[in-house]
């Protein structure tokens, strides 16, 4: 068994993707007479500095030997790599191991590839170690994430579906034509099984890219047989060609537990209570302040961006008080937040007293001399418990499938701690 990892042949601008550079590897493979046996897309670090787009790198599980695999991969991503954009800089490692079978250090290099920051002196390093063959384009960062591609079969063990249809290639860079009510149909047809379709509440297509490139659509789910489904009752332009991926999108796999010492670009599941009532700032962002169970006396600002649109609406919810999970990525010091679970709410407020025979609210009656009723004369010493009306529930809440980052879980899917309000 020989295993291919490609990674970092597209481009913000430029379009291209690694996806259908695998696409095309696999049916070279094929033409040659060899078989691919799976092939994986495999989400990295979303913070990572030098991401060209979602971060995904490929890996092609093949019954070729490493010399034809290198040589059909070479054939296929020299002409189509955007070589000329700065932040691309391709990389191919191809590796002699069953992908169960891959060193501990190779997936362990993947699973920290999602989670932390690579070099790509260290990826070198370990592919001539393992005896692995590379090649790099430019800098040849793309190697990074092609070796990680290679061991991520072997450090996951969570993994959904998608279902990528590519457009005629001489069409990239022009409007994708794709019947947007067919999208929703078929996104109902597949639900719950396939997931994050489209969003219903802000009424777009969330399957398809609005970035030049040869994807027309991509539809994400936990079955096979689901998306692949989905994809054919979806009305478009015509399809060239499609593939279907095992991948770790929709998994949570880039979290990881808070410690005492949280890093930037990293991302955390942590346990904390609301310490400051939530903020709107410029720009429309919701901020609010958690102190962390798992450090004391330091408060972390967590952030609901604009473009997660309702879910701001979640976290001007909350009061000084509550419990809560909170997952997110670790920006400037500020987490970024992607879901949060509600553990336990303040369900009373302190509030000025009534009087009891006239049944109006008191007055301050001075400083520290509680309260009084200026018509009745009553008195009470200060102000009284009452019950709050919470527009929460407790559970988990998420970003909207328009903001959702790929490799988060969405609510959907199920095996969470506590009761879900998923988005759709």
């Amino acid at each position: 068994m020989t295993v291919i990892g490609l990674d970092d042949t597209d481009s913000r601008e430029g379009g291209m993707c690694t996806t259908y550079l695998a696409t095309l590897v696999a049916e070279a493979i094929e033409e040659r007479g060899g078989t691919v046996f799976d092939r994986l897309l495999v989400r990295l670090n979303p913070a990572v500095q030098y991401k060209t787009r979602g971060n995904a790198a490929l890996a092609l599980h093949t019954d070729v030997d490493v010399d034809t695999a290198a040589e059909l991969a070479r054939d296929a991503l020299t002409p189509l790599a955007v070589t000329d954009d700065p932040r691309t800089s391709p990389g191919v490692v191809v590796a002699p191991d069953h992908p169960e079978d891959v060193p501990t250090r190779v997936a362990d290099f993947a699973r920290d590839a999602l989670r932390a920051h690579h070099t790509i002196d260290g990826a070198v390093a370990l592919a001539d170690d393992v005896d692995y063959h590379h090649e790099g384009w430019k800098e040849g960062r793309g190697r990074i994430g092609a070796l990680a591609a290679v061991g991520a079969h072997a450090a996951f063990d969570d993994w959904t579906y998608e279902q990528i249809s590519y457009r005629e290639f001489d069409r990239c860079g022009t409007p994708r034509d794709v019947d947007h009510d067919s999208v929703f149909a078929a996104a109902d047809a597949g639900y719950p099984a396939v997931w994050d379709t489209v969003d219903r509440v802000e009424g777009q297509s969330v399957c398809v890219p609005h970035a030049p490139g040869p994807i027309l659509y991509g539809i994400r789910g936990d079955d096979p047989a689901a998306v692949r489904d989905v994809a054919a009752r979806i009305d478009s332009e015509p399809v060239a060609r499609t593939a279907l991926f095992r991948t770790n999108q929709g998994t949570d796999a880039h979290l990881q537990a808070a410690t005492d010492d949280l890093t930037d670009g990293a991302a955390y599941r942590l346990d904390g209570d609301v310490v400051s009532e939530p903020e709107t700032r410029e720009g429309g962002h919701v901020f609010v302040r958690l102190e962390p169970l798992e450090r004391d006396g330091r408060p972390l600002p967590c952030v609901a961006f604009e473009p997660t649109k309702h879910f701001r609406d979640r976290v001007r919810a909350l009061r000084v008080g509550d419990r809560l999970t909170v997952c997110g990525e670790l920006s400037d010091g500020t987490l970024k937040l992607e879901k949060f679970a509600v553990r336990s709410l303040v369900t009373t407020e302190r509030v000025t007293p009534d009087c009891p025979d006239c049944g109006r609210s008191m007055k301050s009656a001075g400083r520290d001399q509680g309260y009084r009723c200026r018509d009745c004369g009553t008195r009470a010493p200060g102000k009284v418990s009452a019950p709050l009306t919470r527009a929460l529930e407790t559970g988990w809440y998420e970003v909207p499938p328009c903001a959702r980052r790929h490799v988060a879980k969405p609510l959907v899917r199920g095996g969470f701690d506590a009761p879900t309000h998923p988005e759709r």
